[in-house]
């Protein structure tokens, strides 16, 4: 299931600016210049990117691509498919699971089920799973992180273009009559800066880590999910282990598309 209240949510910030903008009988025209944007937006990027190597900006897109039309890992469909799992080993041994792996999506989900086959201790699995574990949420803190540089830049180079803007009116005393104007135009790209942080930057973050997190659970439930199965576990009883990481409200609810 995709979500896009992200975007959704951040272009309704950035619409109540504008009606604000209106609503005290300015034109949101003004807001829309060059000079600040380009400082703001550039400089907010190259200042958040400068601390990475080269390759790691072709990952950037795709971490991009998950914070605004993210898949949301369902917690309750991933304790179906290992109470489904957990019955089939039941039924016909673990080894039956060798087949069903081709038809896990889930490249940890799948790696920890071969492990099981494989025969591998319960140790072993919870030591290479665990490893597999930190090093996702190791690349995902890294992933938000860059966007919490850029939420932590952007306001310091609107003041940059603030200040800039006015050693430009103070150059320019000779003409009163552009000051007003003048100092108006400077304090924009404050307000670039500070409205890029609150309404994209941190949004985004937020929402990387909160997809983190959300990840981390999924995963960790299916870890408790294997070791039921290792030893023989019912799907009754698997499902008794995972649910314990859901919500009360969210307990022995079926999940619509759930494995059979």
């Amino acid at each position: 299931m995709r979500d896009t209240w992200t975007p959704l949510a951040m272009a309704a910030g950035i619409v109540c600016v504008l009606i604000a903008t209106i609503l005290d009988r300015t034109s949101p025209a003004v807001l829309i210049k060059p000079a600040p944007l380009i400082l703001v937006f550039g400089g907010t990027f190259f200042a958040g990117t400068a601390g990475l190597f080269r390759r790691d900006l072709h990952g950037l897109g795709a971490i991009l691509r998950r914070a605004l039309t993210s898949r949301v890992d369902d917690l309750e469909i991933a304790v179906e498919q290992m109470a489904f799992l957990a019955a089939t080993a039941k039924q016909n041994g673990i080894m039956a699971l060798d087949q069903a792996t081709a038809t896990i999506a889930d490249p940890f989900l799948r790696r920890g089920v071969e492990l099981a086959v494989d025969g591998v201790s319960s140790e072993e699995l919870v030591a290479v799973l665990e490893d597999d574990l930190e090093s996702t949420a190791a690349r995902h803190r890294a992933g938000a992180k860059v966007f919490a540089d850029m939420g932590g830049y952007a306001p310091t180079l609107g003041i940059i273009g603030t200040v800039m803007g006015l050693v430009h009116v103070l150059g320019n005393l000779a003409a009163p009559g552009s000051l007003g104007p003048a100092i108006g135009s400077a304090f924009t790209a404050t307000l670039w800066g500070v409205l890029s942080a609150n309404l994209i930057w941190i949004p985004l973050v937020n929402k990387l880590r909160r997809l983190s997190d959300l990840e981390i659970v999924v995963k960790r439930m299916e870890i408790e999910g294997l070791l039921a199965i290792q030893v023989g576990a019912s799907s009754r009883m698997v499902r008794r282990r995972m649910e314990s990481f859901l919500a009360p409200a969210l307990r022995n609810e079926p999940a619509s598309g759930a494995a059979a």
